[in-house]
């Protein structure tokens, strides 16, 4: 069965995967940067690429010795190239490059965001092949840096119907972690905070927009923050639970309303959650919750293929290397590219 290995550095984590065609990830490594990042509060991008050199190559053979492959067990190489930070996605992309031109390998380059999206199809030693997901399906990428609802008509066809015109649902969540000093990453922090804690103590402005499949959260961080100006001059810290509860609960209702109005409007019986995000407990609940309700096939992936990922990367390369549409020595990174229909 062929195999593609891929690199994943489109921000702060390294990643390496070997995965089969069949989506089974022979192996998956990552390096994180959260303890360099967290003393500034968020990602300091030459940092992060400074980093990715670093970790890049020894990830990649520890990748192929601990799968006990070769080079010669590998059919291709996969890499991000767009969209993210540039120094970051330069790392990967040139990496990729010089390994395919001296091992005489074809090599190509993935969308990030067609990562995410085909993130379900992935499966492993501690997990259970998924069936066959049916086309076309609704999908909702929810992460630091993309909120975007595409229908997926099938494999390379993306049709974006909704997407964030401020803040990513990440982004919001980060931020104001970062206000109540948490630490990093904040929306993880806030997550694990509200867990138990009753809801209601704080009210959010519910946000209206002409596109109702478009998503907003720059109103709801703005009043949180407000709310945390006012607070943090009262000597009771006890606030903090409730307001990480409340602005959390904010933030989902927001996205799982989106999600809602657009699987009635097209009456697609399939649901992708992908993305960072997606590993939120509230997000999977309320999600999960009304999946059931509504008879919906949902499908979200395991916690550790929803944070960037190189097997993501490289099952999303498997529909492009099977026709041979390789990508040349000469192609280039991009910082926003949004290469849908």
């Amino acid at each position: 069965m062929k195999k593609i290995l891929a690199v994943e550095t489109s921000c702060d984590d390294t990643g390496v995967a070997i995965v089969r065609e069949d989506g089974f990830v022979e192996c998956h490594l990552e390096a994180h940067q959260n303890s360099i990042h967290e003393r500034h509060g968020g990602i300091i991008p030459e940092l992060a690429s400074r980093n990715h050199v670093y970790h890049l190559l020894p990830l990649i053979q520890s990748v192929l010795t601990k799968s006990q492959h070769s080079w010669e067990d590998i059919s291709c190489l996969a890499v991000t190239n767009r969209p993210g930070l540039i120094g970051a996605l330069m790392v990967g992309l040139v990496t990729v490059k010089t390994l395919a031109l001296t091992l005489n390998k074809p090599f190509i380059v993935v969308n990030h965001v067609e990562g995410h999206l085909l993130s379900p199809f992935l499966w492993d030693q501690n997990s259970v092949a998924p069936p066959n997901i049916s086309f076309p399906f609704l999908a909702l990428i929810v992460s630091g840096a993309h909120t975007h609802l595409f229908i997926v008509k099938k494999l390379g066809h993306y049709h974006l119907i909704g997407q964030t015109v401020d803040d990513a649902a990440g982004e919001a969540l980060d931020k104001i972690g970062r206000e109540m000093q948490l630490g990093y990453p904040g929306g993880a922090k806030i997550d694990q905070i509200a867990q138990g804690v009753s809801l209601g103590t704080f009210v959010f402005p519910s946000i209206q927009l002409k596109n109702p499949l478009n998503f907003s959260f720059s109103g709801i961080k703005t009043s949180a923050g407000k709310k945390i100006q006012t607070l943090k001059k009262q000597k009771d810290k006890n606030w903090r639970p409730h307001l990480c509860a409340d602005y959390q609960e904010a933030i989902i209702h927001h996205i799982v309303s989106r999600l809602k109005t657009a699987q009635k409007k097209f009456n697609i019986q399939t649901v992708v959650l992908a993305g960072g995000v997606s590993a939120n407990s509230r997000l999977r609940m309320h999600s999960l919750a009304w999946a059931k309700k509504e008879k919906i096939s949902l499908w979200i992936p395991p916690v550790c293929y929803c944070t960037d990922n190189a097997a993501m990367i490289a099952y999303a390369a498997f529909h492009l290397f099977l026709k041979k549409q390789y990508s040349s020595q000469d192609i280039n990174c991009y910082p926003y590219v949004e290469d849908y229909e």
